[in-house]
């Protein structure tokens, strides 16, 4: 084996000669170093850009809901009551006495009642037309004798003038009338002339009948004029003649114009039964007039349930109300002259009627119109200053 340091200097002294022999050489080319390119010169490479796939995109479907129609309800407006302002001053609406002065009035009262049918007559038919009426207009002077602390007054009445018709079915019963010659001899005439006395309230109320004993004294008798003579002079008749229905309460009677106040007045229509009514008085104007103030009250009545179980038991007896329509009207006026408290106007009026409709069946009557039954009912009440 060749010793390990005999190789090493064999192998220094190759190394060396080969170095030798380069550096003497000049003939050798120097190998081209490979040039380096610029960014600008190198070669692009191109890059095929695959097609794009473009995926069509499917339309949206989109499903339109039908729409819903909200079929708006028309607003009912309410109408809201009106206000009603009150404006002027206050005033006090009553009546006034004073001792020893007097006036003269004009009372009317009518009552009256029909009955009519239109068409072929129904055999079953329980009515038979016709007007049956009463009618009275008394003419008489109011003297103030006394009064009291409350306003309160005695008055004695004393009858001037008398009209009287009463007519049943279409034929006149009693026609009277005091104007009249011919009418001299009547019982009726007793009425003139005579006198009676009554109490009388700042509120148009009669509260007592304080003597009629000589009046009624002089037509008594068995008579039919008699008896309805009788039938003026008893203290219903009376309270119902100086009654002023108008009238405020005493505690309501302090009012401004627009302000109003109520009462409730029932009447018995026979075979129509009994009905209430709610009188509303309002007052409307104050006007001057001739150096004087007159209040001017204007008055509505309405049906109303009230007093319905007082009324029951008449009702019951004969009521055929319900197979009809019924239509009413019920008004009234009052003017009174505040200087004076008195009475210048009021009236009041109420007209009803009934209508009742048979339809006629068969074939003989199939083109005949039907049977129209038709009944009225007038209630009237004045009381007018003439002088």
């Amino acid at each position: 084996m060749v010793p390990k340091k005999i190789l090493t200097c064999l192998t220094l002294i190759a190394i060396c000669s080969l170095l030798l022999s380069a550096g003497c050489t000049q003939d050798v080319k120097e190998t081209p170093k490979p040039k380096i390119l610029g960014d600008e010169e190198k070669p692009k490479v191109v890059v095929e850009e695959k097609p794009k796939v473009v995926i069509e995109e499917k339309p949206k479907v989109v499903e339109e809901k039908p729409k819903v129609v909200v079929e708006e309800k028309p607003k009912v407006v309410e109408e809201k009551p009106k206000v009603v302002v009150k404006e002027g001053p206050v005033i006090e609406l009553a009546l006034k006495y004073t001792p020893n002065d007097s006036t003269t009035y004009r009372y009317t009262a009518e009552a009256q009642r029909g009955i009519k049918w239109e068409g072929p007559m129904s055999k079953e038919a329980a009515f038979k037309g016709g007007k049956t009426s009463s009618r009275v207009e008394m003419t008489f002077t109011q003297q103030i004798q006394s009064t009291d602390e409350k306003g309160n007054a005695v008055a004695k009445i004393t009858i001037k003038d008398l009209k009287h018709l009463s007519i049943i079915r279409d034929n006149p019963a009693i026609d009277f009338d005091s104007s009249r010659e011919r009418d001299k001899d009547n019982a009726l005439m007793n009425l003139i002339g005579q006198s009676y006395t009554i109490e009388i309230t700042p509120d148009g109320r009669v509260t007592q009948v304080i003597d009629a004993n000589q009046a009624q004294e002089a037509v008594k008798g068995a008579a039919i004029a008699t008896k309805t003579a009788a039938a003026m002079l008893t203290t219903q008749a009376i309270t119902e003649r100086h009654t002023i229905p108008a009238m405020p309460a005493e505690d309501k009677n302090k009012l401004r114009k627009g302000e109003n106040w109520r009462s409730l007045k029932s009447f018995s229509f026979g075979l129509m039964g009994s009905k209430t009514y709610e009188r509303i008085y309002t007052l409307k104007e104050l006007t001057e007039k001739d150096n004087r103030r007159i209040a001017l009250v204007e008055m509505k009545g309405d049906p109303t349930t009230e007093m319905a179980q007082k009324l029951h038991k008449e009702k019951a007896i004969g009521d055929f109300s319900n197979m009809f329509e019924n239509t009413q009207t019920y008004t009234g006026r009052l003017e009174v002259d505040l200087n004076t408290g008195k009475i210048e106007k009021c009236i009041e009026t109420l007209e009803s009627e009934w209508i009742a409709v048979e339809p006629m069946v068969g074939e003989k009557v199939e083109n005949k119109e039907p049977a129209v039954l038709t009944m009225t009912a007038n209630r009237l009440y004045s009381l007018e200053k003439i002088e």
